[in-house]
C-alpha cells in the first residue's frame, strides 16, 4: 500500500519548488491537464509542458519528452493514464527531478516504490491544485 507524504511535507514540496513539467500536458483549455496546469502558472510556477504532439501550450514551448528538457525541473506532475507510469518513471529517473507527482486517480504501486526507494518524493493520486489551494 503506497503512503503519500503528509501534508506539512506537501506544503514544504509546494512552498520550495518553481518548476513543474507537465507529462500530458493539453494544448486544449476544457481539458483538466490544462486548467490545472494554468492554475499553478498562475499561482507563480513556472510551467514546462510535456507533450510530443503539441508546439506550444501556455506560452510555454512543450518538450517530447522529460529527457529533452533543457533545465532542472523541482516537479514533473503526470496526467497520463497509470499504464504509462513506468516509461515515464524510466524518463524521470534520467533527469534526476526531486519529486513525482501523479494527478487523480493514476496510481502504480510498483512505480511508487521503486522511485520511493530511490531516494525521490513521489505523490499519486493527488491533484496538485488541489493541494496548493488547500496549504497555501
Amino acid at each position: 500500500m503506497l503512503k503519500n507524504p503528509d501534508r506539512t511535507e506537501i506544503k514544504e514540496v509546494l512552498d520550495t519548488a518553481k518548476t513543474i513539467a507537465v507529462v500530458g500536458l493539453s494544448p486544449n483549455p476544457m481539458r483538466t491537464s490544462y486548467m490545472v496546469s494554468k492554475a499553478m502558472q498562475d499561482a507563480g510556477y513556472r510551467i514546462i509542458p510535456v507533450n510530443p504532439m503539441a508546439d506550444e501550450v501556455l506560452g510555454e514551448k512543450s518538450y517530447a519528452a522529460l529527457t529533452d528538457i533543457p533545465e532542472p525541473v523541482d516537479i514533473v506532475n503526470v496526467f497520463r493514464r497509470s499504464e504509462f507510469l513506468p516509461a515515464i518513471a524510466e524518463d524521470f529517473l534520467k533527469i534526476e527531478a526531486p519529486v513525482f507527482w501523479t494527478q487523480l486517480n493514476v496510481v502504480d504501486e510498483e512505480v511508487f516504490n521503486r522511485l520511493h526507494a530511490a531516494g525521490h518524493t513521489v505523490i499519486m493520486d493527488r491533484c496538485i491544485k488541489v493541494e496548493h489551494a488547500i496549504l497555501k
